[in-house]
Order: C-alpha cells, then sequence, then structure tokens
C-alpha cells in the first residue's frame, strides 16, 4: 500500500510569495502537488479558471461549503470568499504526494482542526518594508485595497508563532528548499 502524502499549509501575508514559492517547490521537487483555491472574486489579468484559482459565484461557493465539499474557506479583506475544494486534496494525499495548499491564516488553523497531522508553514517578508514594496510592485490592488491588504499583514505577522515553521521567503530557491527540508525531516 502506499503511503499517505503530507498535508503542507503555507500561509502569510498577501504579496508575500506564497504561490510563487509554492509554484517553485511543485516544479523543481518530486512528489508535490499544489491545491488550487477557489474564490469568489474576480480573474486577475492572465489567470486561468481552475488552474490559478476555481472561479465560483458566491451561491455555488455557499453551497460547496454548507455541503462539506471545502476543507477550509474564509471571506478574506472584508470581500471575498476563498476555500480549498476537499476532494483534490484527499486524493493526492492518498496517492502519496505531499499536498501543499497556499491559503490565508485563518484557512490554516481550520485546516489543522480537521487535519491535525497538517505541517503549518508561515511564510514571512525579509520586512513589512518590503512587503509593501512587493505589493506596490504586483499593481493589482487599488491604494484602499493595499492599505487593508498591509493592515491585515500586521494582524497575521502576529501570528506566526502559532504555526509549525516559519520561514523568510527572501530568495524563492532557497526558501522553497527549506521548505522541502522541512517536509522531509517532519
Amino acid at each position: 500500500m502506499k503511503q499517505a502524502g503530507k498535508l503542507i499549509v503555507m500561509a502569510g501575508p498577501s504579496a508575500v510569495g506564497k504561490g510563487t514559492l509554492a509554484s517553485h517547490i511543485v516544479a523543481n521537487f518530486d512528489g508535490f502537488m499544489l491545491s488550487v483555491s477557489a474564490t469568489t472574486r474576480s480573474p486577475r489579468e492572465g489567470e486561468i479558471d481552475g488552474v490559478s484559482y476555481i472561479f465560483l459565484t458566491e451561491q455555488q461557493f455557499n453551497n460547496r461549503a454548507e455541503t462539506g465539499q471545502m476543507l477550509e474557506w474564509a471571506t478574506v479583506h472584508g470581500k471575498h470568499s476563498y476555500g480549498t475544494p476537499r476532494g483534490p486534496v484527499e486524493e493526492g494525499l492518498a496517492s502519496g504526494l505531499n499536498v501543499i495548499l497556499e491559503i490565508d491564516v485563518q484557512g490554516a488553523f481550520q485546516v489543522k482542526e480537521s487535519f491535525p497531522e497538517a505541517l503549518l508553514v508561515f511564510v514571512k517578508p525579509p520586512s513589512f518594508e518590503e512587503l509593501r514594496a512587493r505589493l506596490d510592485k504586483r499593481g493589482t490592488e487599488s491604494e484602499e485595497d493595499k492599505r487593508i491588504r498591509l493592515e491585515t499583514a500586521k494582524t497575521e505577522l502576529d501570528q506566526a508563532h502559532q504555526f509549525d515553521f516559519s520561514v523568510i521567503n527572501d530568495e524563492v530557491a532557497r526558501c522553497a528548499q527549506e521548505v522541502v527540508d522541512l517536509v522531509q525531516t517532519t
């Protein structure tokens, strides 16, 4: 019988580079898959439904959450719902893959409740100023959205101590190797 994979929950502030980090791990290390999150927000330029996110209406999202099809879900930044479809995560783990969830802090704690064996990894920026610069460089949010995200980031950074591990995303390849090493040694 194939050994089940590990569930790795990577969370941290908006624009810290969770997506880049997760994509790097999946592209460069065997045995990892990325869970595709669902959201009610509109696609950003270049995002593909089913690849970047699963884009749902509020009603579709709520239906899935109410029927147990979501492993975790939350309303983020007071605007849009985000969640993790349960089926693909369970299938990936059963097939022996290490499944990476790239989610928000609220969702990480929900996952830990239903999957106590999940490895919670908090992704930190090198500094708050660097986080602000990354958010500005991304250029996908209004000034008001950036303000909200930075306020949320302060709260999230204060919760890092509740995670199993914290890593600083100062250089993607180095940070990815650190996460992979954590998975292989725990």
